[in-house]
């Protein structure tokens, strides 16, 4: 959406898919998990009367939208892309099959994983995790519009407590809400980090990869960040 009215924001897509762009440079494999917020919210939906399975079923449709937004912008860059979703629109896009992203994340392709985990009652930070194991990834990029986590709202309270660095379960014991529940856990029980970043700051993701100190690290312990 970016900063303005318009559901999807070209100039803000096309933000995004540059910064992509300077990791592929990088020779960086990079799989992408959107969400659907800008279009539709499930669980909103689902608060004002709608039925939560067909309010989770639009918000996954909206995700395969900002998808194939993304795409576009990323290859009129020049990026070779591929969008898998996690249920069958075969005229867009392929179906999500592990083997597949693999190997395309070796040809240098940015894999764009759309429609959440495919099942309603599941976040899109569930889906980023889950996929994030299944293929491998040495870490969790979690873009945000601030920069990093902190105690509370810093864009409500100027005195809000940043967090360089956290564990697990310094996020659910502060009930921080980085993420749901589930996706932590998941993250935890299989010791994949997460780095919650700005992504209105240009170069914060290439930066993040470079190995500067930018935005939150959250893993297994409270080491100081090298």
């Amino acid at each position: 959406m970016g900063e303005g009215s318009s559901v999807l924001s070209p100039n803000f897509t096309k933000q995004i898919a540059l910064e992509i762009s300077e990791l592929a440079k990088l020779h960086v494999q990079v799989a992408i998990v959107l969400g659907g917020g800008n279009i539709f919210r499930g669980l909103s939906a689902a608060a004002r009367g709608m039925d939560r399975v067909v309010a989770d079923q639009i918000g996954m449709l909206a995700t395969a939208i900002n998808s194939l937004a993304l795409q576009d912008s990323l290859e009129n860059l020049g990026i070779p892309t591929r969008v898998q979703t996690a249920f069958e629109v075969r005229a867009l896009a392929e179906p999500y099959i592990r083997r597949r992203a693999l190997r395309h994340l070796e040809k240098g392709r940015v894999v764009i994983l759309a429609g959440g985990t495919g099942h309603p009652y599941f976040s899109t930070d569930t889906a980023a995790s889950l996929r994030a194991q299944e293929i491998g990834c040495d870490i969790i990029l979690k873009a945000t519009k601030v920069d990093g986590v902190f105690d509370s709202d810093p864009i409500k309270n100027k005195k809000a407590k940043f967090f360089p660095i956290l564990t697990y379960m310094d996020v659910i014991e502060k009930d921080l809400r980085v993420m749901d529940s589930t996706a932590i856990s998941m993250c935890m029980e299989n010791g994949m980090p997460i780095l919650v970043f700005n992504l209105f700051k240009k170069g914060n993701m290439k930066g993040v990869i470079e190995g500067k100190k930018i935005g939150t690290l959250i893993s297994g312990n409270r080491e100081r960040r090298k």
